[in-house]
């Protein structure tokens, strides 16, 4: 029927309850011929869906692989290159490498002079006869005498 048609009730079609039922049944059928092979779509759709995420989540394992190993690649590079600056450190100011903490070139060398001036000792120069070096004084014997008059005065 149009929609601009007007049915009057002389019109009006009646339907027994067998033709109301044949043709429920029949819309029935052509819905459901619209959705045939819906269940087996549907299930391979879930397959895949499935695989996929098995497959993401392989994927996420082999990144989180990779980035672990760069990292500890990463990791052994920066020790091998503190290592190396450290040893060519001590080579230079010639002191021992395992004495060395820091990072840099320029904080090893500061440590190494560091170390170097903890370690030189601050002592005056004696000569042999326990006559400090740099000051004129008289011979032994002059000397001798003068603490013998400063120990027992």
């Amino acid at each position: 029927m149009e929609e601009n048609t007007v049915v009057t009730p002389d019109e009006a079609k009646t339907f027994t309850q067998d033709e109301v039922n044949a043709i429920v049944t029949k819309r029935l059928a052509q819905e459901k011929a619209k959705y045939e092979g819906f269940d087996e779509l549907k299930a391979k759709a879930e397959k895949y869906d499935s695989l996929e995420e098995a497959n993401k989540s392989d994927l996420q394992k082999a990144a989180e692989r990779i980035a672990a190993l760069e990292a500890e690649l990463d990791s052994k590079r920066k020790t091998e290159e503190v290592r190396a600056i450290r040893e060519k450190v001590a080579k230079e100011l010639n002191i021992p490498a395992n004495l060395l903490t820091a990072d840099t070139e320029e904080a090893c060398i500061e440590q190494a002079n560091a170390i170097k001036e903890y370690a030189t000792p601050n002592y005056p120069n004696v000569r042999d006869a326990g006559e400090v070096t740099g000051t004129a004084r008289a011979d032994t014997r002059t000397q001798f005498a003068d603490w013998a008059s400063q120990a027992f005065n």
